[in-house]
């Protein structure tokens, strides 16, 4: 064969394996036999080694593995993957449903369900019609190239099928490992233990559960054994610039069309009653399924609606998870310790006897606060039942007082902190008890910097809490502003011990050369990080990122807040009495207020900068923005209002000066507006009020 006819051979083959492998792992439905698709596979590999100029980007041999990737890359998400919002009761779906009526003005919505999978959420990036880049979650802005390893999944398309598509697309889904596959796993760890044990060997530990095990596997170095793993994805979004679908249905209905691996459990419904009968079904159903699922994803299906409706600081308002009932088992309560968090707050810990929960061993549960021990009547060497909340986090549900051992004694909850011994206090009306020592009680101190340099505050990414905890042991730093003070000299060639907390081995860490100078250029880089984001790192109590968004847009500096009164900071648009006590005590104390001087002489943002060219044309004036809009993003819209002095609000009420109507918002909002006697803007009039400045 000349060079042009084997081109059109390996054209001809890849075409015909990728469509067995889609009729095989995607229908379930095999033409051809095991034995006829790997020979014509064994054939296809023969060819692209002697002609690898020829091989194509979607070819099956891509499927089988063997690439080595040493890192992956950590690249940013073009459109962040988000969080939702968790509930584990049907009264609370029905408060989101009332929510969403609110928020829309209107009954006249629907819901897409989908089953959650218990997998491992990735992002797969489509250009031209082929697979370009699949990356991890990772934070939810950035994630890791796992491009080489997802490549094995033969549920995957590496070329999607038809031509209707944009030229540039994302796709989400959930990466498992069916359960079946999952059952051979530890087969085959269990057949070699015997033999181990024969020889007189140190026998392996059994996988965990599905879930951990799949993401472990994403990470492996080796492409081979990855495809050995027998992966599988569900796919259940579509993203493109282009708003191409105005439903989730159309566009799920897309990658069915595509050639994607759709799991065909999702189901539209009309009413939050609807939605209620399909967790029903499948809360005894989904047992039957090859996979792991512990809950349900309820999405509002118009995009329109779901932009309408927004979202809060951490999740959108369109969506919601609800969690399935969790497992539960019984175990023994050994012992109760105690936990420091950064705000001082005490969290008593129940150690446990091991016991195997949903797929993996738990040793540990929370146990809340002193009301939760006295509500349990909770005591050591009780016999007690844990559960995981949500599947994630151990927590103790009850006590078999049957079994109680004759002489357990009544929990006392300790008075001292375990950490630093300073007497406990209590704060009327709370549950928790806090450590007030703030300026030296270790982990509080730990706490408090972890937050500071954490991606959402300062995003010091070259620090950690080990090389944080190593500064404050050699008296480097004590308190988040020495940060500023460190120099290239003091850390470069810097021991220290590190304790592990398992084996409690000890064992020395250096900081090389390159190492310190990273750290010393991201503390500078640092510096230029806005004040909204400074003062959310500052560590408040009840201060939250959006929280320190508010304050900041209203102050406009650090100097304005700390002589801010308790009247005025509680005058400020959705900040409460609570938020407002604690900014005033925090600035009220001389030791945060020399820190603050720290800051400022080390160059810190403590100012809200103000765009160029912006004024206060919307000082005092409150707005809502509603709808979809041709030239603007609602999010552009709301920070343009917020750069021009203005607040926005959620809801219409008799605060509001302007409503901003866009196209599909909802009629009770125009209704409300007109009753109150609010302007109404459009896109136009809006840009109008914006260049009378």
């Amino acid at each position: 064969m000349n060079k042009a006819e084997v081109k059109d051979l390996i054209a001809s083959l890849t075409e015909e394996l990728n469509h067995h492998n889609y009729l095989y792992y995607q229908k379930s439905k095999p033409v051809i036999s095991d034995y006829e698709f790997d020979t014509k596979l064994k054939e296809l590999e023969q060819l692209e080694q002697q002609y690898p100029d020829l091989k194509l980007p979607y070819s099956p041999t891509s499927r089988v593995g063997g690439d080595i990737t040493k890192e992956f890359e950590t690249v940013p998400h073009k459109y962040p993957m988000l969080s939702l919002g968790n509930t584990y009761s049907k009264e609370e779906l029905m408060d989101f449903d009332g929510r969403v009526r609110k928020g829309l003005g209107t009954d006249d919505y629907e819901y897409i369900c989908e089953l959650k999978f218990d997998g491992v959420a990735i992002s797969l990036k489509y250009e031209n019609g082929y697979l370009d880049r699949a990356i991890t979650r990772g934070d939810g802005t950035k994630g890791d190239d796992i491009t080489t390893n997802v490549k094995t999944i033969r549920s995957i398309p590496l070329k999607v099928q038809g031509n209707d598509y944009p030229p540039s697309f994302e796709v989400r889904g959930e990466v498992f490992m069916p359960k079946e596959f999952f059952k051979e796993l530890n087969d085959g760890v269990l057949k070699e233990n015997k033999q181990r044990e024969s020889e007189g060997k140190t026998p392996l530990t059994l996988y965990a559960n599905a879930r951990n095990t799949t993401s472990g596997t994403l990470k492996m170095q080796d492409s081979k054994i990855v495809a050995d793993r027998k992966l599988d994805c569900y796919l259940y979004s579509y993203l493109d610039d282009s708003d191409t679908y105005n439903t989730h249905e159309k566009s799920i209905q897309f990658l069915e069309r595509a050639g994607f691996n759709v799991s065909q459990t999702y189901r539209k419904c009309q009413t939050i009653d609807e939605v209620l009968e399909y967790i029903n079904h499948w809360d005894q159903e989904r047992h039957k399924l090859a996979v792991e699922t512990d809950g349900v994803v309820i999405k509002v299906n118009s995009l329109a609606q779901q932009s309408e409706l927004g979202f809060t600081a951490k999740n959108p308002r369109w969506a919601i998870s609800y969690k399935f009932k969790s497992e539960s088992a019984v175990t023994i309560l050994k012992d109760i310790t105690y936990q420091v968090g950064r705000t001082g707050a005490i969290t008593p810990v129940a150690e446990l006897e091991p016991v195997l929960l949903a797929g993996t061993t738990v040793k540990r549960a929370s146990l809340h606060n002193a009301n939760e021990i006295e509500r349990l009547d909770v005591r050591i060497g009780d016999s007690v039942n844990v559960e995981k909340g949500g599947e994630i986090i151990p927590k103790i549900t009850g006590v078999n007082l049957e079994s109680r051992p004759s002489n357990a004694q009544k929990v006392s909850y300790l008075t001292e902190c375990p950490e630093c011994n300073t007497t406990l206090v209590r704060k009327e009306g709370e549950a928790s008890h806090y450590c007030p020592n703030k300026d030296t009680c270790p982990p509080q101190v730990q706490g408090r910097i972890e937050h500071f340099i954490s991606r959402n505050a300062m995003n010091i990414e070259s620090l950690g809490p080990r090389t944080i905890a190593g500064f404050l042991r050699r008296g480097l730093i004590k308190n988040l502003s020495d940060l500023y003070t460190l120099t290239f000299e003091d850390i470069n060639n810097l021991q220290f011990e590190e304790t592990d907390e398992a084996t409690g081995e000890v064992s020395k860490r250096s900081i090389k050369e390159k190492s310190a100078q990273n750290i010393i250029e991201s503390i500078e880089k640092s510096k230029s990080i806005p004040f909204e984001r400074v003062l959310f790192g500052l560590g408040i109590r009840y201060v939250g990122k959006t929280v320190a968004e508010k304050l900041a847009q209203h102050f406009v500096t650090i100097d304005r807040l700390m002589k801010a009164s308790f009247e005025e900071i509680v005058s400020v648009h959705e900040i409460g009495e609570r938020i407002a006590e604690s900014v005033s005590a925090f600035f009220a104390d001389e030791d945060n207020r020399q820190m603050i001087e720290a800051l400022k002489e080390a160059g810190l943002s403590l100012e809200t900068e103000k765009k160029e060219g912006a004024a206060d044309t919307f000082k005092g004036l409150t707005f809502v923005v509603s709808g979809v809009f041709e030239t603007f993003g609602r999010d552009e819209l709301k920070n343009l209002i917020k750069q021009h002095g203005g607040k926005v609000a959620s809801g219409i009420s008799s605060k509001t000066n302007y409503l901003i109507a866009g196209a599909n918002m909802g009629p009770a909002k125009k209704e409300k507006a007109d009753s109150l006697g609010i302007t109404i803007l459009d896109e136009s009039s809006f840009r109008e009020l914006l260049q009378n400045d």
